[in-house]
């Protein structure tokens, strides 16, 4: 087997974002049929709602499950870009609809955590493993997933044969500035190639960002788009910098992260190359066994 396993489609820069002048807007209507462009779910529409501060339109595919989506360009209809946007309800037609979780799913009143199954998703540090705590929590636990911090890639190969994946062990991982060409990207294929029949069960995904900040929308800080860090800077403290916020010491990281993190509410925080790997991860690594 060579190269990574990317059956979720091989540039992670083909984010599906489109031009957002001139879209056609469409009423996401009970019914319509859309396509969310980052992610590719496609599904009908089975109800608008409100989660946090987001309007979001749940999206039901034809398997019966459903994921909700902020409204807002980013969508296809028949094929075309579209602004789904907010449709008109009558007065008094509202219907009470289940609380969500921050990704956006069913809250399951009273669920306990499953026992943890033996499938994981790595991330490559304590960052992103905080950062999909916060959003994909309440899934995980319901899953038995446990996401676990690597602190980097560079003995990836190392650490899936002493991992040993298969049918029952899968294996998701989330990689930092997946993209071609880079480091990381022949890291990942060299990993999973070595790793032999036993690469099936191992999913590597990754974001075309530098580091998992950038996936938290630049406006949840009070910026239009995060900074470009000179290579050779610290990028977190060439961050904090640009944001006017204490840049000095490994305490001024730590506290300028966890203000980041303080602005994240729900998915509709984060930039979709983001949420939608998060999003496959979990679905590949809950995946049943196949037979045999």
């Amino acid at each position: 087997m060579s190269g990574f396993n990317d059956r979720y489609g091989p540039d992670v820069l083909a984010s599906g974002m489109h031009r957002r002048a001139s879209l056609p807007k469409v009423p996401a209507e009970r019914g319509l049929v859309v396509e969310e462009t980052a992610t590719g779910w496609v599904g009908a529409v089975v109800r608008v709602e409100r989660i946090g501060p987001e309007r979001m339109a749940v999206l039901q595919d034809r398997h019966g499950r459903e994921r909700a989506f902020p409204l807002g360009h980013g969508f296809m209809v028949d094929g075309r870009n579209v602004e789904l946007t907010r449709p008109q309800t009558p007065p008094g037609a509202a219907a009470r609809t289940p609380r969500r979780t921050a990704s956006g799913s069913i809250a399951v009143p009273g669920a306990k955590a499953r026992t943890a199954r033996a499938s994981r998703i790595w991330v490559e540090g304590r960052h992103d493993a905080e950062l999909i705590e916060k959003v994909w929590g309440d899934d995980l636990r319901i899953e038995g997933i446990v996401v676990e911090p690597l602190g980097g890639i560079d003995d990836l190969a190392e650490a899936i044969a002493a991992f040993s994946p298969g049918p029952t062990r899968r294996l998701g991982i989330l990689v930092d500035h997946l993209v071609e060409g880079s480091k990381e990207s022949r890291i990942v294929a060299r990993a999973i190639a070595d790793a032999g029949p036993a690469g099936e069960a191992v999913l590597a995904l990754g974001h075309p960002f530098v580091d998992v900040w950038e996936a938290v929308r630049p406006e949840r800080v009070g910026l239009r788009a995060w900074p470009q860090i000179p290579k050779g800077q610290d990028y977190k403290r060439g961050i904090l910098a640009a944001l006017g916020w204490p840049a000095e010491s490994a305490a001024d990281v730590a506290s300028g992260w966890q203000r980041i993190l303080g602005t994240v509410r729900t998915i509709a925080d984060l930039d979709p190359e983001l949420s939608g790997r998060v999003e496959h991860l979990i679905d590949f690594v809950t995946q049943p066994a196949g037979p045999g």
